[in-house]
């Protein structure tokens, strides 16, 4: 179990880390799973890839959480050992045959996706029939204008090909669901209402009842800059989209929120290791929890801490520079931060609890392992 503190404060007192050290604040998980778990019409999956750390996953699992999207059997693997009662649904489309075999026998998984006809005929071979199995077809979604990533550009089926998989599956005894992607930080509502069209198209099509509709991930969090629409938005437009299918009653809705979960729960305190004028060199970058500020462009809200008096400059901006002898490993915007921080002084940097450790490297030898468990606040709102 991690290690508890009142305060960031408090653990920078007692360790005085000259190492990164994420602040995971249980409390603001809890939030977040009540507010799915109370106003998401259907079943709440977290997405394990976000943060698969065991204190995130616990603190998930005593909020609530009792599904997870999994896409792995080292994932499937965690879930199951750690938390005997939850549920884990086979969420990757492409899988190695050994692995769809070993998440059956040994894990008991029974959901799984695929959005190609290949993919169906390996999951029946490998786990002895259609018996007792649901199938997921993945659809192929449109590019959504601001989200971070566009998750149909690798996987889904079109309308046509979803439909006749629909059926095969169907006719092969297994019990058969929808299920799409409209791409990670979409900040767009209308966007799964457009995605429950396409549903309707392929169900028009397919003339297959299902027993479960995924709408996945996507749901935001809220970063510096953010246009950020209220969650009820959210839940509006997938509830007036899912009426219009007129699914049985006894079809499952689901989603797969990871980001919007844990996002706000973490915060990581690096250590100014050296001041160059307005360049700061700290002991995390890139290469290890911050990866997104560049490959999604996230900006991330800090503030300073000191142990020996106070910062007292007015705010200046930096250049934050990572660990490791790349050159490409600085930030690529800069952080507002008191002029007079200098090298000993630590930096908070909050809302890293998505993709974080999740995507770190051990590049270089640097990589941020240590985690705490916090009780404070974290940062207030960043619009």
């Amino acid at each position: 179990m991690a290690k508890e503190f009142e305060s960031v404060r408090s653990m920078i007192e007692t360790l005085k880390p000259s190492y990164p050290v994420y602040c995971l604040r249980p409390e603001i998980i809890t939030q977040a799973a009540t507010r799915f778990l109370e106003q998401f019409p259907g079943r709440v999956l977290y997405a394990v890839k976000c943060n698969p750390h065991a204190e995130v996953l616990r603190a998930l699992h005593r909020a609530g959480i009792r599904h997870f999207d999994t896409a792995s059997l080292p994932e499937i693997a965690q879930v199951r050992e750690s938390f005997p009662d939850a549920a884990c649904y086979f969420m990757h489309p492409v899988k190695g045959r050994a692995v769809i075999n070993t998440a059956a026998k040994v894990y008991e998984i029974d959901t799984y996706i695929i959005d190609h006809p290949s993919e169906l005929n390996k999951i029946l071979a490998e786990t002895g029939g259609a018996e007792g199995l649901t199938i997921y077809v993945r659809l192929k979604t449109p590019p959504v204008d601001g989200a971070f990533y566009h998750l149909a550009a690798k996987f889904g089926a079109d309308v046509d090909d979803a439909a006749a998989m629909l059926r095969d599956a169907s006719s092969r005894g297994c019990r058969v669901g929808l299920a799409f992607h409209v791409g990670s930080q979409c900040l767009v509502p209308g966007a799964y209402g457009e995605a429950l069209k396409i549903v309707g198209e392929v169900l028009e099509k397919a003339k297959v009842d299902i027993v479960g509709l995924d709408v996945g991930g996507g749901f935001p969090a809220e970063y510096l800059g953010t246009n950020m629409p209220p969650f009820e938005d959210f839940i509006h437009e997938i509830e007036e989209g899912v009426k219009k299918l007129k699914l049985r009653r006894d079809c499952v809705l689901m989603c797969e929120p990871g980001r919007a979960l844990v996002a706000h729960a973490v915060s990581v305190v690096t250590q100014v290791q050296l001041r160059k004028d307005d360049q700061l060199y700290i002991n995390d970058g890139i290469y290890g929890s911050l990866s997104e500020t560049v490959d999604a462009g996230v900006k991330l809200p800090a503030r300073e801490h000191r142990l020996a008096g106070s910062l007292t400059g007015g705010p200046k901006d930096f250049i934050l520079n990572g660990p490791t002898c790349d050159s490409l490993d600085v930030l690529p915007s800069t952080f507002s931060l008191p002029s007079d921080i200098d090298e000993g002084d630590w930096i908070e940097i909050d809302r890293v609890g998505a993709y974080s450790n999740a995507l770190a490297t051990r590049f270089n030898g640097f990589a941020p392992e240590t985690l705490v468990v916090v009780h404070d606040q974290p940062m207030g709102s960043v619009r």
